[in-house]
């Protein structure tokens, strides 16, 4: 059975699953720019994918976690003297965090296993969705790979930012992959359009991942508030210490000045194809994709100058994320809509 072979009530219901999927893996990136931001990552010390999912029940369970907090180099160096309800507090944030994973989990798997026994799954459409569900299995362990960077014997006093990055990069994959099969399961045609707008597609997709990559070094790292002026940085064009001795090479993995000035670069570089894009295939099939395409870029980018003029606090710096990944979901539909047989317009379109 192939995708288009589905009936309308199964293509139905699958989407209205992939959608809650959608949701909720949009809102479990938003918590996890607020648990980054909050500097909260760090107050689990253990990865209890199943008991983990009941929070401390007690007071003598609260002194238990708080304990094994006090043991990690995050708060011996930045929050010593830390309270027991300043710990709740960034406890709540990653466990929430990691809640929202688990629900995830049980909704991917009991949709799947719903769908499976209505026998609404073809082998095409069943194996892409066990892959959807094994990306999601990986994301969590990668979410602990990324944790236990900063727990035990190290210097961090927060997670490694490369794998924050990878942990951010592969959830937007997830979404990305999400709604593709959202879309090939829908009613809408694709545009067709011809080769050099789908190449352009493509590259400002690949772009843009790249860029949100780029923004999870700098968030993990605090790059944005590092650095608040604009155009400039610290009044220079180019910054003096983009790379660090001691760093080296990965002064463009850890290094606040490398990173921070990397996504400002990329930021105008995908401004400018975003617009150029736009004007060039304002005749095309795909026309009204790339232009608002275009718009969601300068949206972003004008939000992301606002963002940084004000040190990135949790606000401006949460709407910065979300609008990102916006972005990058209209990007993969530009993508989307841009295959399929090419069609052309008349003259007069």
């Amino acid at each position: 059975m192939t995708t288009s072979a589905i009936s309308p009530v199964a293509a139905g219901w699958i989407r209205r699953w992939l959608i809650l999927l959608g949701l909720m893996v949009y809102a479990i990136i938003l918590v996890g720019g607020a648990t980054r931001l909050t500097d909260s990552g760090l107050s689990i010390t253990e990865w209890n994918p199943v008991s983990g999912a009941l929070p401390p029940m007690s007071e003598a369970d609260w002194l238990i976690e708080f304990e094994k907090y006090r043991a990690t180099t995050q708060y011996q160096l930045t929050n010593a003297g830390m309270s027991l309800s300043e710990f709740q507090f960034i406890f709540w944030w990653e466990w929430g965090h990691r809640q929202i994973g688990r629900l995830i989990g049980l909704v991917a798997v009991a949709g799947f296993a719903v769908f499976a026994w209505r026998r609404w799954l073809g082998r095409g459409l069943g194996l892409k969705l066990v892959g959807l569900i094994a990306l999601g299995g990986l994301q969590g362990a990668i979410g602990w790979w990324m944790v236990s960077s900063g727990i035990g014997d190290t210097d961090r006093v927060a997670v490694a930012p490369y794998r924050l990055m990878t942990h951010f990069t592969l959830a937007l994959i997830i979404l990305a992959v999400i709604t593709w099969l959202w879309l090939d399961l829908g009613p809408q045609k694709r545009g067709g359009a011809p080769k050099g707008p789908r190449g352009a597609a493509l590259a400002l997709m690949l772009l843009i991942f790249v860029q949100m990559a780029a923004g999870a070094l700098v968030a993990g790292l605090d790059a944005g508030r590092t650095y608040t002026d604009w155009p400039l940085m610290a009044g220079e064009v180019f910054p003096s210490h983009y790379l660090h001795a001691e760093l080296g090479i990965r002064s463009f993995f850890e290094g606040r000045e490398a990173t921070q000035f990397n996504h400002r670069l990329l930021a105008y570089i995908l401004w400018a194809g975003s617009l150029a894009a736009a004007w060039a295939f304002r005749k095309t099939a795909v026309r009204r994709e790339f232009a608002f395409l275009a718009v969601l870029v300068s949206a972003q980018a004008a939000w992301g100058i606002l963002t940084l003029l004000n040190a990135a606090p949790m606000g401006l710096a949460l709407v910065h994320q979300g609008l990102g990944v916006v972005t990058t979901l209209w990007a993969v539909y530009t993508v989307w809509r841009a295959g399929g047989p090419e069609t052309r317009l008349s003259p007069s379109a």
